[in-house]
């Protein structure tokens, strides 16, 4: 069930869905896609909860939720949005209980299911050299605006490991080339300040000089604009990342999440350390950024075996 139609829920889930979304909302700034996503796992959840009679929050017991995520499983959904549908639940009944919706908590001891863990796929450094020279080198023979914007969306996100929200979120005041940073909004409503290498700077400069033959009225104060001169949209800047991947032979598709763990893999071979990372990142859990970690680790064993004549 889906936040389009879980009006198709009993009034009261239907309200006290509004009133947890509100919460997430106002109290704990999360997103607007965090929000969907909480509805549409919660939706799921009541609608299931309902067809059992059960159509009061007290009324709920740790069996019933096991038994919910249960048939999850039996529908073949992946480990991971089993794990994020727990956590919505979690985080839905410790709320209720501080809102004395209910006495207890019932999913205080709903497991999650363990997700296999995956390295990210990632550029290599030569990988990285051999895009943005392609890029640039295209960008030559492209007399419109766009070729130098999109050298300074790949400079950008390979040199500040930024997401690619936070990349369409800047604004011109946000880069501070006396510092050699850009200020960024990240997740939470966080801002942090992130490291920015003078390539990246001298492509975003580039591109500045000719983001007035785009700028219009919707334009304000945004770095990145699309054609039409509004903001740049997400998706476009996602295309312009796979659109640079795929013209290079034997590069892997990886998009602006694939440039973000490059520049912290590439940041944690050249002797950067975790936590100085993490800080550039915006994670807010050092575990996070560790798996970037076991991303040289593979990569030392891969040279090893290759190059090591007792491998």
């Amino acid at each position: 069930m889906t936040a389009e139609n879980d009006t198709e829920l009993p009034a009261a889930w239907l309200g006290v869905l509004d009133a947890f979304a509100d919460h997430q909302r106002l109290q704990s700034n999360r997103s607007e896609h965090t929000i969907r996503a909480y509805r549409s796992d919660l939706g799921d959840l009541f609608g299931h909860l309902a067809g059992q009679g059960i159509d009061r929050l007290d009324q709920v017991e740790l069996p019933d939720l096991r038994g919910w995520l249960a048939t999850q499983q039996a529908a073949g959904l992946a480990p991971a949005t089993l794990q994020r549908r727990s956590g919505a639940v979690r985080v839905f009944f410790r709320w209720a209980r501080s809102q004395q919706l209910t006495d207890v908590d019932p999913a205080a001891g709903l497991r999650s299911p363990k997700v296999p863990r995956r390295l990210p796929r990632t550029l290599g450094q030569a990988d990285a050299r051999t895009l943005l020279t392609a890029i640039v080198d295209a960008a030559l023979l492209d007399e419109t605006p766009a070729g130098v914007r999109d050298v300074a969306i790949l400079e950008l996100l390979y040199g500040s490991g930024l997401r690619v929200g936070e990349l369409c979120g800047l604004d011109l005041p946000d880069v501070d080339h006396d510092r050699g940073v850009v200020r960024v909004l990240g997740k939470g409503n966080k801002q942090r300040s992130v490291p920015v290498g003078q390539p990246a700077l001298r492509a975003v400069d580039a591109w500045v000089a000719r983001r007035a033959e785009w700028a219009g009225p919707a334009s304000g104060q945004a770095v990145f604009l699309g054609a039409r001169g509004g903001r740049l949209d997400q998706r476009v800047a996602r295309r312009v990342v796979h659109r640079a991947m795929r013209a290079i032979p034997d590069v892997p598709d990886v998009g602006p999440h694939g440039l973000r763990h490059a520049m912290a893999t590439h940041l944690l071979e050249g002797g950067a350390d975790l936590r100085s990372v993490q800080e550039m990142l915006g994670h807010a859990s050092l575990a996070t950024t560790q798996i970037y970690t076991h991303v040289s680790n593979e990569r030392l064993k891969a040279a090893y075996q290759q190059a090591h004549p007792r491998a």
